[in-house]
């Protein structure tokens, strides 16, 4: 009997008896043009359908990820039909090995797919603990832990996650406008990547964000050296499965560092190797086994041979300089890469906002010299109706008291600045991050946000097609910034194709194209994009755009407004938000 893994998506159409009653041609027109739409999007996102059941539909994908994208831009197509809502269909999701019975799928994998879509809500997306697992750092959207549920027929209760109305931007979840480089180019002189280090075998399950806190600070420190070209941190993440060689071609980089980590106790154990990606020969290995305190010294000892090696001989004084101020504490770092692997995911479940506050608070009791965690506790905080951007200023200016030379702190500095109206400032502290990181492209991206608010998006576009030049994996928000600095150009029909590139669209890449619509005289699609994004997101109004689009020439953010709300934004939030819009660029 063939046998397959699959991600199983089951969507039923909600209150057809009632609706058959009330007029049965019009009912069975909406459940007809309803399901046809779910069939084109599943097909657009390289699924299949396989199966009906009355008004219900099964699809079968062969990623989580494209399932998932599957039933949000179903629920929204739909809710802007004629005559129909967001709560006219609802969708179960669920990976399983299913049993394949010619074109056919069975077994308790598509049972309990088809259990969560009965059990869920109209106009609700649930799916399991499984897919969850599978999706939640390259997820497009954020999650409800609903808890464990027991479905009719299935002997052990279903851990289910209600998709929120939010459709945020990741930082796992790149979307490049542009191809990536040829892998036949040749590489850059003084190049090179830092692959994300994995989890050795036979180490503790949670160990992933050590591995990860130490490829981002490889990455971060290497990029400070004037002398090395360094590709970005997304890069590493985006192409995560790829061979090292591989990622080094694929970049148009010379050199990959690659390896593997594993702490037990005080214990710590490094495997690492820098390869040339020309020919695929291993430059150096080596194998470190040294006590955990000692973590950051060996950073400094790898930092310095790669640089020796990618770039000839460095200046002691240069090494120096390229050094974040390090914590007396190694607790504290610990703390801290565990806040900064939930801080990522704070788009995905508000569980992980609260986690990375509470590891970031406890990085600073543990060593209030460190200036690091004192930054991106504001980050996280940020996402809370709590936040305040007084208090926060305060806070991150401590940061940068403890170290004056840490970019990620100027870089929310210059961000809070700028939502505080202060741009003379705001320009100060970005201009400094750069300084402080030059090859760092999300540093870049960002900085460029920054410029399409001060009035000068071409030089912001500038700024995006360097850092897509240093990194063609940054994330959606990379995009996000694109489509604001054409908006401001009114270069409309080239805003719109660029944000055509998303794999989804996010709130602001779909109100900028309201905007640039209306403007053009396209009144019926600009009606049809609001109908869209309200089906996702119910709370999104005119006070989304003023908070989030804080313009200095404040006329641009009013016209948006006016374009959105003409074609039918509201002013004020018809349901209210499930959770506070962050204030802050997300890390």
């Amino acid at each position: 009997m063939q046998r397959k893994l699959a991600t199983i998506m089951v969507g039923d159409f909600v209150g057809s008896t009632p609706a058959m009653e009330l007029d049965e041609e019009d009912a069975i027109a909406r459940i007809d043009a309803a399901l046809d739409t779910v069939r084109m999007v599943v097909q657009r996102h390289d699924g299949r359908v396989f199966g009906t059941a009355g008004d219900a539909l099964l699809a079968e994908f062969g990623s989580p990820v494209n399932a998932l994208r599957s039933a949000i831009e179903a629920r929204a197509e739909i809710a802007a039909l004629p005559g129909s809502s967001g709560g006219d269909m609802r969708f179960g999701l669920h990976v399983a090995d299913v049993v394949v019975v010619g074109s056919d799928l069975r077994g308790d994998g598509v049972n309990i797919a088809a259990r969560i879509e009965a059990s869920a809500p109209p106009g609700a997306i649930e799916v399991s603990g499984l897919l969850y697992d599978q999706v939640r750092r390259v997820s497009p959207c954020g999650f409800e832990d609903i808890g464990e549920r027991q479905l009719k027929g299935i002997f052990e209760p279903i851990r289910i996650y209600r998709v929120t109305d939010l459709v945020d931007r990741h930082l796992y979840q790149f979307a490049p406008t542009r191809s990536a480089p040829s892998p036949t180019q040749s590489p850059r002189t003084n190049s090179i990547a830092v692959a994300r280090f994995d989890v050795a075998p036979g180490a503790i399950a949670d160990q992933h964000f050590l591995a990860e806190g130490i490829t981002d600070d490889l990455t971060l420190e290497l990029s400070r050296l004037k002398g090395v070209f360094v590709s970005s941190r997304t890069a590493a993440s985006a192409l995560a499965t790829k061979d090292p060689v591989e990622i080094g071609r694929l970049l148009g980089v010379g050199y990959v560092i690659s390896g593997s980590i594993r702490q037990a106790g005080d214990d710590l154990r490094i495997n690492i190797s820098l390869l040339e990606t020309g020919e695929g020969l291993v430059i150096w290995s080596d194998r470190i086994r040294r006590p955990f305190h000692e973590l950051l010294d060996v950073m400094d000892e790898i930092i310095a041979r790669v640089a020796a090696t990618v770039s000839g001989r460095v200046e002691q004084s240069e090494l120096a300089a390229a050094r974040l101020k390090r914590p007396e504490n190694m607790t504290a770092y610990e703390y801290y890469l565990r806040g900064l692997d939930h801080h990522r995911l704070t788009g995905v479940s508000d569980n992980h906002i609260h986690e990375a506050i509470s590891w970031f608070e406890r990085s600073m009791a543990a060593d209030p010299g460190f200036g690091r965690p004192f930054a991106m506790h504001v980050c996280s905080w940020s996402n809370l109706p709590s936040f305040d951007l007084s208090r926060a200023e305060m806070q991150v200016a401590h940061a940068l008291a403890l170290d004056p030379t840490d970019p990620e702190a100027h870089r929310i500095m210059g961000a809070i600045k700028m939502k505080s109206g202060d741009f003379v400032s705001a320009r100060y502290h970005h201009i400094r991050a750069h300084e402080l990181a030059p090859n760092d492209a999300y540093i870049l991206g960002r900085s460029a946000a920054f410029y399409v608010y001060a009035g000068e998006p071409e030089r912001a576009l500038d700024m995006l097609d360097r850092a897509e030049t240093l990194d063609p994996f940054l994330p959606v928000w990379i995009t996000e910034e694109r489509v604001a600095a054409l908006y401001a150009l009114e270069r409309f029909e080239e805003m719109v194709r660029a944000a055509l590139t998303l794999p989804f669209q996010t709130r602001r890449t779909s109100l900028y194209q309201v905007a640039a619509n209306m403007a053009c005289g396209n009144v019926e699609r600009a009606e049809l994009l609001v109908r869209q994004a309200l089906s996702l997101d119910p709370s999104l109004s005119a006070i989304y755009i003023r908070m989030q689009e804080t313009y200095a020439d404040v006329s641009i953010t009013e016209t948006l407004i006016a374009r959105n709300c003409d074609a039918g934004l509201p002013l004020t939030p018809r349901k209210p938000a499930t959770r506070k819009k962050s204030m802050l660029p997300k890390q």
